[in-house]
């Protein structure tokens, strides 16, 4: 089979387009042959080498959706889909033209996504849905999304705003504002962090109940912003890793911050995540997923330099 596999890490240079055997499931396995995977940014970090524990040789890829070819009889034939951490990492992922991985570990597709859509949502939504679910977002939560026209902001926006969260979304530039206004959605425009506060209470009289920072540099400014009793979750920081922290600020409100991470999820816990927003696609509470960039397998090489130089699209592989 073709696959993208690395040796060595370090430089995008050490990722190659080989040929692989296709892979033998093992008991209570499956074999899908992929039909689509997705290309996130932790994907170009691991062959960076930002990811101490990947083993090697390795072929990168969380995300994909696909057809199950070998496995339990209930499954073969099944369009699926699913992510997790041990994909890519410990074992092989899904930039490939076929994965194995544990039976549990996959979600029936929702028949309104193609396999592209669908390959494109794992990290992003499940990385959401953690956050809601942890940070305690139900109907009536106050909730502010900074970075919230990012794969995972939107992703947030959107689960959010099914749960019946007063939704605040929060971006940089004025046409971002205007795009999230036609959707429906309450937007601001950010400026200096020190201004946050006030921005947020003209919208939240006394704070945000919950603010997710999905960009890792408004950690300080959201403290302000935020309620008595309110949560913080992030998912990323500075490269060094490093933010100064308001403390004082943060616990005479009684506050708590929330360490958002995907990669804490293997394969079998990420498909019960995918089994349950996958379904508010289908009743279309969700809008369908647009603006993707397919491309061959056999390109992945220069997609991965693209996501790695900030590209915008969202990249799908194609086997």
């Amino acid at each position: 089979m073709k696959a993208l596999q690395f040796s060595r890490t370090g430089d995008l240079a050490a990722l190659q387009v080989v040929d692989l055997p296709t892979p033998v499931p093992a008991q209570g396995e499956v074999l899908v042959q992929i039909k689509a995977a997705g290309l996130n940014p932790s994907d170009v970090k691991n062959v960076l080498g930002r990811f101490p524990y990947t083993t090697l040789p390795r072929v990168p890829g969380r995300d994909f959706a696909g057809v199950v070819v070998q496995g339990p009889a209930e499954l073969v034939g099944k369009e699926v889909w699913g992510t997790g951490k041990e994909i890519g990492f410990l074992r092989d992922g899904s930039h490939a033209q076929y994965i194995t991985l544990s039976a549990k570990g996959v979600a029936l597709k929702p028949t309104s996504l193609s396999f592209a859509q669908a390959a494109s949502l794992g990290v992003p939504y499940t990385t959401a849905w953690d956050a809601l679910e942890r940070s305690l977002v139900v109907a009536g939560t106050r909730l502010l999304v900074i970075g919230a026209n990012g794969a995972v902001g939107t992703a947030a926006i959107n689960l959010a705003k099914v749960r019946g969260a007063q939704v605040l979304a929060a971006v940089r530039r004025s046409e971002q504002v205007e795009a999230l206004q036609q959707r429906g959605f309450n937007a601001i425009q950010l400026g200096e962090p020190e201004g946050l506060s006030a921005q947020v209470n003209a919208v939240f009289a006394g704070g945000a109940d919950v603010i997710f920072d999905t960009t890792g540099f408004w950690l300080p400014g959201a403290v302000s912003a935020l309620a008595p009793f309110g949560r913080i979750a992030i998912i990323a920081a500075p490269v060094d890793g490093h933010v100064q922290l308001p403390a004082l600020a943060l616990y005479r409100k009684g506050g708590s911050v929330v360490g958002i991470n995907s990669l804490l999820y293997g394969v079998e816990a990420c498909a019960r995540m995918l089994e349950q927003f996958g379904k508010l696609f289908d009743d279309a509470s969700v809008p369908l997923p647009s603006g993707l960039l397919e491309s061959p397998l056999e390109e992945g090489l220069a997609r991965y330099a693209e996501v790695n130089q900030g590209g915008a699209d969202k990249v799908i592989l194609l086997p």
